[in-house]
């Protein structure tokens, strides 16, 4: 019975049907392989084998240019002249905001995109406050670019002449447009309000815990376990001495730090992609080392130093990207903090204990209540 089946079978592989059902096989497979391959030529994710190892990266201008950003320091003439000049004008420039060159603790710069009217108001009265803290220098603007609607234009100049804390400049406001934005911001902060020990960047659609991020700032490696020792401290009757050692430690002047949720990506290639990266834009297989753009600290060394290594690098259309090539190019290496948030982290009063940025706040009756409840439990 089994020796007949088996010639049965032998029999159906050896007839015409069989041979056909073969090469119908063979026929869709090819069709299929087609079908991947035009698919990965045509997004462009084939571009993935022609990439470039990391450790080969030079990215133009080529070689080292941390000279040309001493000279410029130094207010000496560069020897060579830069190549990327962001040449775009203000229409506001907040002059005033540091006019009386106080010393600053702390500069909130904030993207925003012009109709979001709400969120700045909602920020105004919330982690943008200038007036949070007495003793504690802060001054907070609005950075946006140009529109093609007039009457969104003409409620900016209004707003602008109402809180007198709007940064804007005529280029086109648009995603792609997000390194220009950057830049210009990166420029104002140099030229119009050089006064600060620390410079915040940050999205509109962010909670921020100002009080964590001065926090952050004194003691970025012990954050935030300094703050439990110091509480231990006072529970065992040696608050003076362990309180000052803590609490008055702070970031030496001249230090460059660039902070914020740092990490290390590759290019997406497929060109359907928000991210797109095309190849002769950008040849390496991996982005190097830098802060994702929802919210990150700089020092005012840090700042300066980026600004004038900008004019010696070729532009680069994705801004975070654009300042993790700036820093690999002179030296500085991104620290990562586990407290800024790519995403939105979930609310409830222990999550946000000891968060300073968290992403994703589009609604902003939701950040306000957010912030409020936070405030009133000391960590806003």
């Amino acid at each position: 019975m089994v020796m007949k089946m088996i010639r049965s079978v032998k029999a159906l592989f050896s007839s015409k049907y069989s041979k056909q059902c073969v090469w119908r096989i063979k026929f869709k497979s090819v069709l299929l392989l087609i079908a991947v391959v035009t698919f990965l030529y045509i997004s462009e994710m084939i571009n993935h084998f022609y990439e470039v190892d990391f450790k080969k990266f030079q990215y133009p201008l080529e070689g080292n240019i941390e000279k040309y950003v001493m000279q410029l320091r130094d207010n000496k003439i560069p020897s060579k002249q830069p190549i990327n000049v962001y040449k775009y004008e203000y229409i506001t420039d907040c002059l005033q905001k540091c006019q009386d060159k106080t010393p600053l603790r702390l500069v909130i710069v904030i993207k925003s995109a012009i109709p979001n009217f709400e969120r700045r108001y909602v920020i105004r009265r919330t982690w943008g406050y200038e007036k949070r803290f007495s003793d504690v220098g802060i001054r907070t603007v609005f950075l946006l670019g140009n529109g093609n609607d007039t009457k969104l234009q003409a409620k900016i100049e209004r707003e602008y002449l109402l809180y007198r804390d709007i940064v804007q400049a005529n280029f086109t406001d648009t995603y792609y447009n997000n390194t220009i934005k950057t830049m210009v911001g990166f420029k104002w902060a140099v030229s119009k309000c050089p006064y600060s020990k620390f410079y915040l960047f940050s999205d509109d659609d962010m909670y921020i815990s100002t009080k964590n991020l001065l926090r952050y700032v004194r003691h970025p490696t012990k954050y935030p376990e300094y703050l439990t020792d110091v509480e231990n401290t006072i529970n065992n009757g040696r608050l003076k001495r362990m309180k000052r050692q803590l609490v008055d430690f702070d970031l030496p002047d001249g230090i460059r730090f660039y902070s914020g949720y740092v990490k290390q990506t590759s290019p997406f290639r497929n060109r359907f992609s928000k991210f797109h990266m095309p190849l002769e834009e950008y040849k390496y297989d991996s982005y190097p080392l830098y802060a994702t753009a929802g919210a990150y600290i700089l020092s005012k060394d840090a700042l300066i130093d980026m600004h004038y290594a900008s004019l010696y690098t070729k532009h680069f259309r994705f801004d975070d990207v654009y300042l993790g090539i700036l820093a690999h190019k002179i030296g500085i290496l991104p620290y990562h903090s586990n407290y800024f948030h790519l995403f939105k982290v979930k609310y409830s009063p222990q999550n946000y204990e000891y968060i300073i940025a968290s992403h994703g706040y589009h609604d902003p009756e939701e950040l306000l209540q957010v912030w409020n409840k936070q405030r009133e439990l000391g960590s806003a």
